[in-house]
């Protein structure tokens, strides 16, 4: 009887062990979230900086950047970029001056905004500049931005807001 008794015993505990072996389990996958990007040409997008603000600016001017002005709207002449433009008064006594650049995707955009903040100088225009406060190096999508302007926080914040 005893002996019986542990065999039903021993076959309840093998198919209670059975019974809690691994289950099949429903993958989740993640939603996709997507990164925030801005449309549309550079020269666009700093119309709509400008346009997103009620700031008084200068007349400004876009400026294509090559070879040969870089360094002077970057700080060096070392960053990779598809097409850069800068946006700064035609004449003035204001320093103030907005440069997007559209870069590669998958870029190392940290870098990137690193070597802009570490190089740019925030009093190049004679008699005139910026404190280094006033300075924005940012980024949406594959855009990043350098603003030097007495009023950086207002272009950064209608910069962001440009963000799909």
């Amino acid at each position: 009887m005893k002996k019986v008794l542990l065999l039903v015993v021993a076959g309840l505990m093998i198919f209670s062990l059975a019974g809690c072996g691994a289950q099949p389990v429903d993958e989740v996958t993640p939603p996709v979230v997507e990164e925030p990007k801005i449309s549309g040409t550079l020269e666009e997008i700093v119309e709509n900086i400008y346009g997103g603000t009620e700031l008084e600016l200068p007349q400004t001017m876009i400026t294509e950047l090559n070879e040969e002005n870089e360094a002077y709207f970057l700080g060096n002449n070392d960053i990779d970029y598809v097409k850069g433009i800068a946006s700064e008064p035609m004449m003035s006594s204001i320093a103030h001056s907005v440069v997007l650049l559209q870069v590669e995707e998958g870029a190392d955009i940290e870098s990137i905004e690193t070597a802009i903040k570490e190089n740019v100088d925030p009093r190049k225009w004679i008699c005139v500049g910026v404190e280094d406060d006033q300075v924005i190096v940012d980024h949406v999508g594959d855009i990043v931005v350098l603003i030097m302007s007495h009023d950086a926080e207002t272009l950064h914040e209608s910069f962001l807001a440009l963000a799909e």
